[in-house]
């Protein structure tokens, strides 16, 4: 799981619906507006006649809203818009008490299951960064899934951080920068237009940076990689000031991720940020 609404869509019917179902006695078209509401974010939405059909009757709507599965939802992001779009639909159903019950079970819907989203008043689901960096891993792990070449560099990768787990000494921790510098020129030669095959080349060449300096500044991370004994290349010695510690493996790789961004084509930081 990425921590996204899409793959627990089906738990949200114990978690919320039927709860917000129990407080909303007084309301039995409650189904009736939520299927309606729902309809868009339907892969094959209902046609008026079908959409009229199914919720000129409470218990037919329930129904159908109860069945709807993952696969039968447009996305993750239709289906945020779904679910703080219930919150006015509440609102004009059964007022700010409803509403806030909804809101109520949505906030610990997700907090139960661990999401990448904090909820803020009145209904809106915002991404939390953890969030954001857990989604812009996923996003580089399908990039790299649709090409054998970096589908093996990130799994080496990944298996020299789980390595890790048993021996964290710093030949180790050099594996793992390695590991990750050699993902991060491969992402990089996979751009349009680049030539280069190293860093500092591709750096010049994918056009993406907002800023200089920023630029400069993956450069510097990757002179450390080259410089450092042992990592990229046997490096200089005397400019170790001290042997590497798995903090230093936790700040390069956080900052070698992010770097990630801007030699990876295509990329789109609104899916990242909001979900796929």
């Amino acid at each position: 799981m990425r921590g996204e609404l899409l793959p627990v869509w089906i738990d949200t019917w114990d978690h919320v619906w039927k709860k917000l179902e129990r407080k909303a006695k007084a309301h039995p078209d409650l189904f009736c507006e939520l299927f309606r509401e729902l309809n868009p974010s339907l892969t094959s939405p209902k046609s008026i006649e079908e959409l009229a059909d199914i919720t000129d009757n409470p218990f037919q709507a329930k129904a159908a809203f109860r069945k709807v599965k993952p696969v039968q939802l447009r996305g993750e992001i239709d289906l945020v818009k779904f679910l703080e779009s219930v919150s006015d639909v509440l609102v004009d159903l059964g007022g700010q008490a409803l509403s806030n019950e909804y809101f109520v079970l949505v906030d610990a819907f997700l907090a139960h299951f661990s999401l990448r989203y904090e909820l803020r008043r009145p209904c809106l689901l915002c991404p939390t960064l953890s969030g954001v960096f857990a989604r812009h891993f996923s996003n580089l792990k399908l990039i790299a899934n649709g090409d054998p070449h970096l589908s093996t560099l990130l799994g080496e990768f990944e298996t020299s951080i789980r390595d890790l787990r048993t021996d964290r000494s710093e030949t180790r921790l050099k594996t793992c920068i390695q590991k990750q510098v050699n993902l991060l020129e491969a992402l990089g030669r996979s751009c349009p237009g680049v030539t280069g095959t190293e860093i500092g080349p591709i750096c010049d060449q994918v056009g993406s940076w907002p800023h200089n300096a920023l630029k400069a500044s993956l450069k510097s991370v990757y002179g450390f990689a080259s410089d450092y004994p042992g990592i990229r290349h046997g490096g200089t010695p005397s400019s170790a000031i001290r042997p590497l510690e798995v903090r230093d493996l936790v700040a390069v790789t956080i900052a070698l991720t992010g770097f990630a961004t801007y030699v990876t084509s295509p990329y789109d930081g609104e899916l990242v940020y909001l979900g796929a």
